[in-house]
């Protein structure tokens, strides 16, 4: 019986992870991680290169002037039959959202108006059945309260306000800060490790309420 049980516990389906910056690859780092289940499959999406402010990926052994969606290969040691890692060397637009095959998108793309394109991204997935998490301001030092819930029990946060104008009203979660640029605080290490680990958790049962 206990080996019938472990047995069932492998890796299944996929998760995608849209943007893969300092936020996406802490993201991609615990996902590899993952012990008795998981995804077998971990979709990564992001068209930039590497660069001497990427911090992280520097630390963590990456060279400047690669792509950064190349690097979860590099860190993910897993033999492709148990995890396998698809990198996409390219940012989503709405014209190549067909690349997008997850049971479960996590969105953490930044830098300008992502709102148009997160919700073209989010309508994408719902068509296809899956389900969706994205982030609406996760400023601060550390110490903040990280909110995961349905973008419609949301109130007083503009990020999710622009989201909604875009018609996603429903069945999408949001994690925040709820601290925005507005408020004139930094994001430090500590709230994207904090942020993270709820994307990770969330999106790890979303997949198992889809295989379950």
């Amino acid at each position: 019986m206990i080996q019938e049980i472990e047995d069932s516990r492998i890796p299944k389906g996929r998760i995608d992870l849209i943007g893969f910056g300092r936020l996406g690859l802490r993201i991609g780092i615990h996902l590899i991680q993952v012990h008795r289940g998981g995804p077998k499959e971990i979709g990564v999406f992001d068209g930039q290169k590497i660069d001497g402010g990427d911090v992280i990926f520097t630390m963590k052994g990456a060279n400047i002037g690669e792509y950064k969606a190349d690097f979860l290969n590099k860190l993910c040691t897993h033999d492709e039959n148990f995890r396998k890692i698809i990198s996409v060397c390219e940012d989503i637009t709405p014209d190549n959202l067909d690349l997008i095959k997850g049971d479960v998108v996590a969105i953490q793309i930044a830098g300008g108006n992502t709102i148009p394109i997160a919700a073209k991204i989010i309508k994408h997935a719902h068509e296809s059945g899956a389900k969706t998490i994205s982030t609406a301001g996760i400023f601060g030092f550390g110490d903040e309260t990280i909110e995961v819930k349905d973008i419609s029990e949301f109130e007083d946060n503009p990020a999710v306000d622009e989201l909604r104008k875009e018609g996603i009203t429903e069945n999408h979660l949001i994690v925040t800060t709820n601290k925005l640029l507005r408020d004139h605080e930094p994001i430090t290490p500590y709230t994207l490790d904090e942020v993270a680990k709820q994307i990770t958790k969330t999106s790890l049962k979303l997949l198992k309420d889809s295989y379950d």
